[in-house]
């Protein structure tokens, strides 16, 4: 299934999620999204959605990360960016330090936006946005891709939530400033 994009992608520079810090040579932390749209995200964050949704009922597979083989949680994650040509890490703990923190505010999330669970400190579980209170996530209860509610308060579900994360800004985000880049030619 091919997805038609609106608009054209561009991509943070290189060094605002996975560059190599000079000093320390540990990839550097951005504090912002790993991809800048512009105002036709609403069109690249439904195409994500629609990404989602196609491949619900797949079936669930520990370390499998394409359609027909199964998908694991960060692996159907992993795949559906792809679709809109961006690369994240593989693991779910990985994938909870892209972007930029949301509040976990039902009413501030957007499509697109990765839902992040896990126990204590911990990041085990992702899943994706998808709009109208729901998310698309590979679920190893179920044993396969399935869409669901947002947890409600007091369930067990709402108490493994531990955030959200907004790798796709508009202008109507506010997020900080990019750090200075240093210049490596001159070095």
């Amino acid at each position: 299934m091919v997805l038609p994009l609106i608009g054209a992608l561009c991509l943070a520079p290189a060094d605002a999620a996975f560059a190599q810090a000079p000093a320390s040579g540990r990839p550097a932390r951005a504090a912002r999204p790993i991809i800048a749209l512009p105002h036709m995200t609403l069109g690249t964050r439904d195409s994500v959605a629609a990404a989602s949704r196609a491949q619900l009922g797949a079936r669930y597979r520990f370390g499998a990360v394409q359609p027909g083989r199964g998908f694991d949680c960060s692996g159907l994650v992993r795949y559906v960016m792809s679709v809109v040509n961006l690369a994240l890490p593989r693991t779910a703990a990985e994938q909870a330090r892209v972007g930029v923190a949301v509040p976990r505010d039902t009413s501030r999330l957007l499509p697109g936006d990765l839902l992040t669970f896990g126990y204590g400190k911990g990041i085990t579980h992702v899943g994706i946005y998808v709009g109208d209170g729901m998310y698309v996530h590979a679920s190893s209860r179920k044993r396969s891709v399935v869409e669901v509610p947002l947890p409600t308060p007091g369930t067990r579900e709402a108490k493994t939530w531990k955030g959200a994360r907004r790798i796709f800004a508009d202008g109507a985000d506010s997020f900080p400033p990019a750090p200075p880049q240093r210049d490596v030619a001159s070095s």
